[in-house]
């Protein structure tokens, strides 16, 4: 296929390297006739930097050099052209005036894409003669290592055109998913679950933002944090997505943005780039300071209180036989003794609740998370009435009952429904199943997207299938029925399919399937 790439910077680069290297031959045009010679000189040296790792031969690096095509302006007549992706900056008037220019140049059986992120890709087809001719075609950066493309077809759309940009992604070796256009199409929009929600515990002050990254990191198995991961990104552009995506859903309480945000993008605090953001980088510093050390008694006894749920039946199990295997005195009966620290494993509720509800003693009673670890880490939370001392000793205990060569770390954070781990998930798993229930993306590329492009540990239905769905679902309705937020409220997907015994990965039944 011959396509014309418009647009030489970071993303245009990245497509032609692609491209190119998959056989294709690229033309590659910008409004800057160096930045084309600057782009092939960028490939040039990545495929040689290829070639030294062992990743290409110098024969296969000299034969994709020789597919690219460099053009004296990217409007140029093309006779032989048979698509166009387009890699300009997000403006919309840009875009209309690159694909006006474009479709007066080449032929009306070209096809045309945009790379658009953020931009309706009806709105841009709009703007053509021929609508239909037009689909978004995401890519993210770097193009040759992120191995998924969203293709967005817009309300206009012909039916073949994505069926056309599907083969050209998978044939070139990458993943497509095929997304409604819609705000964030698929893989923004499922990002906003964990950025959202670390926000709204930092906006309570549950925990700093060290700690919460630690917990995604170490309960949740993530690459990076989310503010971690703000900083990489640069908070000015999380902020807009999560505005623009917001504000696309009308509003939707679930996207809702955090309060914190704006003035820390007017203040220059947008992370890595301009040397600090949630953390401060360079002259020493880099990125969130030490974990405090754990100081307590380490041998004080642990009354745990069972919530009596069946939700976190299995947990308290596991939670008590980790405690005994470290030779924690774990007391059973009625009640505490005197010296012992109580540890309520929480689900979704407050422990200020247990407290009330049990009698317990406010003063040494701690919530414990229960959530299954994917890496090394306890959650302790802690309520305003929670003698320090006691916390600290609660602290060493936990710490003792995950000793060995690479012992747990230890989180202490105030207390709020379901703690940090249950909230963070709980949001990732409703935003994939509000994306499911919406129909934007079948369950599969929800899933599939998500894991390539966020690098998640699973995709949010298949993670919270791995909890369940009645336990997710009794999750849910704690947060929600706690905190009386409407973010937390359940998804029909979450709960059609709890209620049925469906997996969240299942696409169900549709009106569709029973006409034919």
């Amino acid at each position: 296929m011959r396509i014309r790439i418009v647009g030489a910077g970071a993303m245009g680069r990245g497509i032609a390297q692609w491209a190119a290297s998959a056989g294709h031959t690229v033309e590659l045009g910008d409004v800057r006739p160096e930045a084309v010679k600057e782009a092939l000189d960028f490939i040039a040296s990545m495929l040689d930097r290829a070639v030294a790792k062992g990743r290409t031969t110098a024969a296969d690096r000299d034969a994709a050099v020789a597919r690219l095509v460099p053009l004296a302006e990217p409007w140029a007549a093309g006779p032989a052209v048979e698509l166009v992706i387009e890699a300009v900056r997000e403006d919309l008037e840009t875009k209309a005036e690159v694909f006006g220019k474009l479709e007066r140049a080449l032929p009306a059986s070209a096809v045309f894409a945009t790379n658009t992120s953020s931009l309706s890709v009806t709105r841009i087809a709009a703007t053509l003669r021929d609508p239909s001719r037009l689909a978004g075609l995401h890519f993210f950066n770097p193009v040759p290592l992120m191995r998924i493309v969203e293709v967005v077809p817009g309300a206009a759309t012909r039916p073949e055109i994505p069926v056309l940009l599907t083969e050209l992604v998978e044939g070139c070796g990458h993943r497509a998913v095929t997304v409604a256009d819609t705000p964030g199409f698929l893989v923004n929009h499922a990002g906003r679950g964990l950025v959202t929600e670390a926000l709204a515990l930092l906006e309570e002050s549950v925990a700093d933002p060290a700690e919460i990254d630690r917990i995604a990191r170490d309960v949740l198995g993530l690459r990076m944090g989310p503010f971690e991961l703000m900083d990489l990104t640069g908070l000015d552009v999380t902020a807009a997505v999560i505005d623009s995506i917001w504000q696309g859903f009308r509003y939707e309480d679930r996207l809702r943005p955090s309060f914190l945000t704006p003035n820390r993008v007017v203040a220059g605090l947008h992370g890595r780039k301009t040397g600090r953001g949630w953390y401060a980088y360079g002259d020493g510093a880099s990125g969130p300071a030490p974990e405090s050390a754990v100081t307590g008694d380490a041998d004080r006894p642990v009354f745990l209180a069972s919530a009596g749920r069946p939700e976190t039946a299995s947990y308290e199990e596991e939670l008590t036989a980790s405690l005994e295997a470290a030779g924690v005195r774990v007391e059973r009966g009625v009640g505490p003794s005197a010296e012992a620290v109580v540890l309520v494993p929480v689900w979704g509720t407050p422990v200020s609740a247990a407290v009330a509800d049990g009698g317990l003693p406010r003063e040494r009673t701690f919530g414990v998370e229960v959530l299954p670890s994917a890496g090394r880490r306890r959650v302790l939370a802690v309520t305003a009435a929670g003698d320090p001392a006691a916390a600290r000793d609660a602290r060493a205990v936990l710490a003792r009952a995950a000793g060995g060569e690479e012992p747990y770390g230890v989180s202490v954070v105030r207390d709020t429904a379901g703690s940090v781990a249950q909230r963070l998930l709980s949001s990732v798993v409703a935003v994939g199943c509000s994306i499911a229930e919406r129909s934007l993306a079948a369950p599969a590329d929800i899933d599939l997207a998500v894991t390539t492009g966020l690098g998640y540990p699973a995709g949010p239905l298949a993670w919270g299938e791995r909890i369940g769905a009645v336990r997710m679902l009794a999750l849910q309705r704690a947060l929600h029925a706690s905190t009386g937020d409407q973010r937390h409220r359940p998804t029909r997907w979450l709960t059609e399919r709890a209620a049925l015994g469906l997996a969240l990965t299942d696409p169900g039944t549709s009106p569709a399937d029973c006409l034919g």
